[in-house]
């Protein structure tokens, strides 16, 4: 995946057993007819580059559980997104941080700029006091080249997404939006292993996705952190990684 955009969330909504969800919205300065900030936007590669309305921030997209693990309870303020593709397979400590995920978001909209460690509310992350394990996180910081084919792009990531889930391993998945000033953006994903995320770049729509991101980005900078969740506190913490293998 090379984060160009979240799935069109329109494809996630009204389908058979989906969920609802809205995003607060900052006031627009458009001079047409204010929009209720409980309905849905519209995102597709235009929008998300170019959006009329500024956007606090963007749901978490979690990966949808295994077909044999009964559905989490979500919350009723602004739930996360959930893929169409499911997970093959979840470990119990793994599953304890997708619950806990259900709430990630930014502190604030300078998430672009802000240390990884600083930029999401890890402080609010609960999980069983007696799970240990580790996760694999990848960073996108990001800067599209004027002109660039947004839509190509949109659909090339989309169709990876989709991949990395259906090939495993893949918790979150969080886009944001271009800061209005800096035109920098911040993407992340969440991975079970280390492994996961390696076997995720031979496949075939990943490949196609980082080909065509190659000429789209004046910025495209990647950073790698661990998650850690140590037996006897309930709290995670994020470290940079360093080296060898992360998870399991």
């Amino acid at each position: 995946m090379i984060f160009a955009h979240p799935p069109h969330p329109s494809e996630l909504r009204r389908k058979e057993n989906s969920y609802t969800f809205t995003i607060p919205l900052l006031g627009s300065s458009s001079s047409g007819p204010i929009r209720d900030p409980h309905d849905i936007p519209t995102f597709d590669s235009t929008s998300l580059i170019e959006p009329k309305t500024p956007i606090l921030y963007l749901p978490p997209l979690l990966s949808s559980l295994p077909a044999n693990f009964p559905r989490s309870a979500l919350p009723h303020e602004h739930p996360p997104l959930v893929t169409e593709t499911r997970l093959p397979d979840i470990d119990p400590a793994s599953l304890s941080l997708h619950k806990a995920l259900h709430r990630f978001r930014p502190l604030d909209s300078l998430y672009s700029e802000s240390p990884y460690a600083q930029a999401f509310n890890w402080h609010e992350l609960s999980l069983p006091v007696d799970e240990e394990r580790e996760w694999y996180c990848v960073v996108f910081r990001s800067k599209r080249k004027a002109g660039s084919d947004g839509g190509s792009l949109y659909e090339a990531d989309k169709k990876a997404h989709e991949e990395a889930v259906g090939n495993g391993g893949l918790i979150l998945y969080w886009y944001g939006i271009p800061n209005q000033q800096t035109s920098m953006n911040l993407a992340t994903c969440i991975w079970q292993s280390r492994k996961h995320a390696i076997a995720a770049n031979s496949r075939p729509h990943h490949i196609r996705a980082m080909m065509l991101a190659k000429d789209s980005y004046e910025v495209y900078d990647l950073e790698r952190y661990v998650l850690q969740k140590v037996a006897g506190v309930t709290g995670v913490t994020v470290q940079p990684f360093v080296a060898g293998e992360v998870g399991w």
